[in-house]
């Protein structure tokens, strides 16, 4: 007897994210192990897919034709909170909703709409609280410094340091400033940069000074040097602010707390990120 289809589409999630953690560390050794191991499990889930199938009752696979054309719609290969997932770990900060559908369109090759992304905190929150740390990682929300209450608008990954999750008063420049440089090194390593790359990173080089000595076509490795420059003024305050907080919330707030905020403040501003 296999495993069940349930075991194997758990450990085909884990081994996805893992597979990308590994091509992001740029460990190809890893890769190489891991995508095998993907393989295996997607093979296993194949065959104990075409056991169910074959073992259901016959009026269950009969449906009209308009259910079964809806149902073989092309569709995202991914569950939305690994796009995001995908997105978040190219930009390395928290993001606005708008921006990880933009860049996940941009590299990945896929969109969504960005309001779907507004409902999958709350779904990641309530996960959390069933069963704690029962995933490799959350969706979860950047924190303010101020009151560690959630920063409406931004999203983060859950294993991201806790000072790489709170947002200071100079944080939504110094993210802005270092998503404009994973972009472009994100650029920088593809051959050929698809188009709606390169309207990203001319989205970011328009709010940088000194990025745009072509404005029509700025180049990954100008827009990363203008970044790197202002940031070195922002980034060592803005490091301060955070590690202060970041000591604060893991003091005073409870595992879900630290992940998703506390609810004793809502902050009335839009943190979102520069740019998105």
């Amino acid at each position: 007897m296999g495993e069940p289809i349930q075991t194997l589409e758990r450990r085909i999630d884990h081994l996805r994210v893992a597979v990308r953690e590994a091509v992001l560390a740029g460990d190809r050794a890893r890769v190489t192990t891991l995508r095998a191991e993907l393989g295996q499990a997607e093979d296993s889930w194949e065959d104990a897919l075409a056991q169910a199938e074959a073992a259901a009752p016959a009026e269950v696979t009969a449906r009209p034709a308009a259910t079964a054309w809806q149902d073989a719609s092309p569709g995202p290969l991914l569950p939305l909170r690994e796009q995001v997932y995908e997105a978040l770990s190219l930009l390395q900060v928290p993001a606005a909703p708008k921006l990880i559908a933009t860049v996940h369109e941009a590299f990945f090759a896929t969109t969504f709409p960005a309001a779907r992304v507004t409902s999958l905190r709350r779904d990641e929150e309530r996960s959390f609280r069933i069963a704690p740390f029962a995933r490799p990682y959350y969706i979860c929300a950047a924190l303010t410094a101020d009151f560690l209450s959630p920063s409406r608008g931004l999203l983060a990954v859950s294993t991201w340091p806790m000072g790489k999750r709170v947002i200071g008063s100079l944080s939504p420049r110094v993210d802005f400033l270092m998503a404009a440089i994973q972009v472009a090194e994100a650029i920088e390593r593809i051959p050929s940069p698809p188009p709606a790359a390169r309207r990203l990173l001319w989205r970011f080089a328009t709010s940088i000074p000194g990025a745009t000595h072509d404005p029509d076509r700025p180049r990954p490795e100008t827009v990363r040097e203008a970044a790197q420059s202002e940031l070195a003024v922002h980034e060592e305050a803005d490091t301060r602010t955070r590690h202060d907080a970041a000591q604060r919330a893991r003091q005073q707030l409870t595992d879900a707390e630290q992940l998703f905020g506390t609810r004793s403040f809502q902050p009335a501003a839009d943190g979102a990120t520069e740019g998105s």
